[in-house]
């Protein structure tokens, strides 16, 4: 099998004369590869010009329920991507974290897409800004899609998972993407990359591989364009020194293999839960894809007390490990994945003896359930450092391997000064039943990392791991781990996108915008709001409601429903004492009040109430008040129509509610369903 690239919407490339890729499990060759006649600016025009208006000029909404319908498509298909897969050394389970958890990232976007961003191609960010004193002249962020292309370089040991993960944000966001896979597991991604093209649910132009050297790519890159890089340190260092990343700024997003480690607190027994859950987690960061993860645990931070029980317990369960053909009948370990990458393992190992001693394992001599001179494997091997405080190789060489080093410490101190020696890491976990000593640990640690994964018996349960980052929160770190961040829901999002600052009149920003901002003039008409379809309501659509006043009998009638008998609005005589002074109505009547002054009650359009956001009660409604509501359509968003219920959208609005002075006394967003015609 020749590995064509997918270029300017159609596959090239291809040469005889390519670089042969072998399955790491039996050594049989797997595919070719070779990038040989690509046209790279090309690429990147096709992708400027074709696939980024395709993607700008789609919705939020709709690029979301693109990729529900892409992760949908590609979890009907992934019997055939595990096949592959299990070519790359891959057990079962480590294939279901790549391609199952590579689609969950798509569903996650999508999800997060449709609930936190507007129904629109631009994201108006934040709240609208106050720059004059009479509301004439107010400001506002604005993110809009960059116009360019995105460049995802990805590394060998998840060829679903970290492509995936990359173009759910960049999608969202509104921007193609160029995927470069490692060539090692390139014939995994690029099978990936032909689903999501078979399934034709991308616009034209959205997604082309490399299958092969980036060539002259980077050559043609603008200020438009964001690469990210997932692999070693020094490569990522330089790529980020390539001359056009530098001289047009483009946005570069690394993130870096790193020495990572797990702290045992000191107050944990090899009695205790927390112990036999430490063992579990080291033991598994050590297995999972043969340790070939850019969060395994390489560095084991263990109490001196508990180093010889540490070190005795990971060796009954390591030796219970099956290492061998991903296919045979309880293997827990495949392969690495090629037989490059485990002499580079073995060379780090010998590195790593120089500061440290093997307690388990041995490089060369092991027993393996398959091929051992066709297949890339290496059984765990675990060293133990015991003077880590005056080492420094085991704080900078990684064995990206199945290998881990155990070193003592004598304080949470001394703990977290080991820590840092990694200069800078992925992730760090710990595992306390002491949220005393979780928090010493976890803020002394935090500014050298990108996550910090907390553990005891409460949580263990259902926690993802110290290896699993999830697309909610943000993967990446300072120093050594690249100094980026990937995921973090919409904070990926953002990343390829521009945030524009708007300064202009509250009318001309709702234009610009698509959101109603407060002072902008607003829409009045015969017919009230709630007699109205979705369709029909216009941005800035507003009436002002009949006038209330609050009575005694309101308030105490209100309180024998609510069961509110706050002395503020009960007690005449501590409510004087109070700072109101005298007795208030209840913030809550008043928001019930208001919904009986703006709401038209027969049947119509107007299905449910959806929700209310920014409350703010900005001072009080005394007895005697006279109230009133002004309700202004701020924003709409369409909702996917459902078989089995009718067409309808979300409407914000944003209600205001006064007091017979014309001063303001709350202000919120109210949400409501609303019916969508039919046609």
């Amino acid at each position: 099998m020749r590995l064509e690239s997918y270029v300017a919407g159609k596959w090239v490339g291809g040469s005889k004369n390519g670089k042969v890729l072998l399955s790491a499990v039996n050594g049989e060759k797997v595919a070719e590869i070779s990038s040989e006649g690509i046209d790279y600016k090309g690429m990147l025009e096709y992708a400027r010009t074709v696939g980024n208006p395709n993607l700008r000029r789609m919705s939020f909404h709709e690029r979301a329920l693109m990729l529900k319908a892409a992760a949908k498509y590609l979890l009907e298909r992934k019997d055939e991507l595990y096949a592959l897969s299990a070519k790359t050394g891959a057990t079962k389970v480590d294939s279901w974290i790549d391609i199952e958890g590579g689609i969950g990232t798509f569903f996650v976007y999508s999800s997060k897409g449709r609930r936190e961003l507007p129904d629109l191609p631009y994201y108006p960010e934040g709240p609208q800004e106050q720059l004059s004193k009479s509301g004439t002249f107010i400001g506002r962020h604005l993110l809009v899609p960059l116009e360019g292309c995105a460049v995802h370089i990805n590394a060998f040991n998840f060829p679903c998972w970290g492509m995936l993960e990359k173009l759910a944000p960049t999608f969202l966001a509104g921007m193609p993407a160029i995927v470069k896979p490692a060539s090692s597991t390139a014939y995994l991604a690029k099978r990936l990359v032909e689903l999501l093209l078979e399934s034709e649910l991308l616009p034209e132009g959205a997604l082309q591989i490399i299958c092969g050297g980036v060539g002259d790519l980077f050559d043609h890159l603008t200020c438009q364009d964001v690469v990210t890089f997932t692999g070693s340190a020094e490569t990522g260092k330089k790529l980020k020194q390539h001359p056009a990343i530098i001289e047009n700024s483009v946005r570069f997003n690394m993130e870096a293999d790193s020495i990572n480690s797990t702290i045992l607190g000191s107050d944990v027994k090899p009695e205790d839960e927390e112990f036999k859950l430490f063992i579990k987690e080291v033991v598994n960061e050590m297995t999972v894809k043969a340790g070939q993860k850019c969060t395994a645990i390489r560095r084991v931070l263990v109490p001196e007390a508990q180093l010889e029980n540490v070190t005795a317990a990971l060796k009954e369960r390591l030796s219970s490990v099956k290492v061998g053909d991903p296919s045979r009948e309880g293997v827990r370990m495949g392969a690495l994945v090629s037989s490059e990458q485990r002499e580079e393992v073995k060379a780090r190992i010998k590195e790593l003896t120089k500061e440290a001693e093997i307690v388990f394992g041995d490089p060369e001599n092991f027993e393996v359930c398959g091929d051992k001179e066709r297949g890339a494997f290496l059984a765990p091997v675990l060293l133990c450092c015991r003077a880590p405080g005056e080492a420094s190789l085991v704080h900078s060489v990684e064995a990206f391997g199945p290998v881990s080093t155990v070193m003592p410490y004598n304080s949470n101190a001394e703990a977290i000064s080991l820590v840092k020696k990694g200069g800078g890491s992925l992730v760090s976990s710990i595992f306390t039943a002491d949220d005393n000593i979780a928090r010493e640990l976890t803020l002394g640690i935090a500014p050298y990392h990108g996550r910090v994964l907390i553990i005891n018996r409460h949580s263990a349960k259902e926690s993802t791991g110290h290896g699993s980052p999830m697309p909610h929160l943000v993967h990446g770190g300072p120093g050594r781990a690249g100094g980026g961040e990937e995921m973090g829901g919409i904070r990926g999002v953002t990343f390829y996108m521009q945030r524009v600052a708007l300064q202009g009149s509250p009318t001309t920003l709702t234009h610009i915008c698509n959101q109603w901002h407060k002072g902008a003039e607003r829409i009045y008409d015969r017919v009230h709001p709630f007699r109205k379809y979705f369709d029909e309501l216009q941005i800035g659509e507003s009436i002002t409601t009949a006038r209330r006043t609050v009575t005694e009998a309101d308030v105490v009638n209100f309180a024998g429903v609510s069961g509110d008998y706050f002395y503020a609005h009960m007690d005449d005589i501590a409510a004087r004492e109070s700072l109101f002074e005298k007795r208030v109505a209840h913030g809550y009547f008043v928001l019930s009040a208001a919904a009986g002054l703006f709401v038209d009650p027969a049947p119509g359009p107007v299905m449910a109430n959806y929700g209310l956001d920014n409350l703010r009660f900005i001072q009080p409604v005394y007895i005697g008040d006279t109230i009133y509501v002004k309700l202004t359509v701020k924003e709409k968003a369409a909702k996917p129509r459902r078989e089995d219920e009718p067409a309808q959208g979300v409407v914000s609005w944003d209600a205001e509610v006064y007091n017979q002075s014309d001063e303001l006394v709350a202000t919120y967003t109210i949400l409501t369903l609303v019916r969508r015609r039919e046609d």
